[in-house]
């Protein structure tokens, strides 16, 4: 790779950095202190029945009603929590971590990838839930890739848009109702706005096609990208913190920021990850004029 095309502005870093130590922090938190969907899979009787009555010599009723197997789940849920806490630390760390260690950004990222696929299945195998995670389980590849320098300033915009366009084009189709709507959608709407359920449904509509065009004009060479990535910062950082405004009760202000912060913070790829491409777009815009 030349050095013209290395990822030289520490901005990036530091920005990417961020996205990953958000990422898993909130992630460490949601599996230590809330829940993750494992049992989706765990308790899926077309899958798990052969290895529980072969392997455990239990009866599927058993199994499933065992307070011990269920203990034995959540246990398996928190040391993942574990894990991303201690992925957190590496990404706080990576500069002064031996080298060796950076490499389990990559089991970092397969890990949320099996996450991802936990809660496409508890969603009845809607693809786009696994796709509106291309930014989170992406993001621990960009920090190691652009900590060695192993991929060019172009490549590297290419696959930031790549990840943005997945994910807002998916979080898009929940909004205008081509998956059903979260309700979530309808709650933080209207108590961040203030807006009734109608206004909420119409706002929702508008943002969700405003996401299928930006996932298309970050695209389109120049200037226009540029905006449309500017636009995709304004956006994520609204939806990212909307978890926290939307939801904030405060007269249960402690349940409120316990619930509602990890998810703020395993969302910080969702403003983090264009504000570095915006980053690079400008470059890139500057170095051709």
């Amino acid at each position: 790779m030349s050095s013209t095309n290395k990822i030289s502005d520490q901005r990036i870093l530091r920005i990417v950095q961020l996205a990953a130590i958000g990422l898993f922090l909130g992630r460490g938190l949601q599996h230590l202190f809330w829940d993750a969907p494992f049992r989706t899979f765990l308790w899926d009787e077309a899958i798990m029945s052969d290895f529980v009555k072969s392997w455990l010599s239990m009866s599927w009723e058993d199994y499933v009603r065992s307070p011990e197997m269920d203990e034995n789940i959540q246990n398996l849920i928190k040391g993942f929590g574990f894990f991303y806490v201690l992925m957190a630390i590496l990404s706080t760390f990576i500069k002064k971590v031996p080298k060796f260690l950076t490499y389990f950004l990559w089991a970092g990222s397969a890990s949320l990838i099996v996450l991802a696929l936990l809660y496409m299945k508890n969603a009845f195998f809607s693809t786009g839930q696994f796709f509106e995670y291309s930014l989170q389980f992406l993001t621990p590849v960009f920090l190691f890739l652009i900590f060695y320098q192993k991929i060019s300033k172009q490549k590297l915009l290419l696959f930031f848009k790549i990840a943005i366009a997945f994910t807002f084009v998916c979080h898009g189709l929940y909004a205008v109702g081509y998956y059903p709507r979260p309700f979530l959608f309808v709650q933080m709407s209207m108590r961040t706005f203030g807006l009734t359920d109608a206004q909420a449904a119409i706002f929702l509509d508008m943002a969700g096609y405003l996401d299928f065009v930006v996932a298309v004009l970050i695209f389109v060479p120049g200037r226009i990208a540029k905006w449309a990535l500017a636009y995709c910062v304004f956006w994520g950082f609204l939806t990212t913190f909307a978890r926290i405004v939307g939801n904030f009760y405060p007269e249960f202000w402690m349940e409120s920021l316990s619930k509602w912060t990890p998810e703020s913070l395993y969302r910080f790829p969702h403003f983090l990850i264009p504000l570095a491409a915006l980053i690079l777009q400008k470059q890139i815009i500057f170095s051709n004029d």
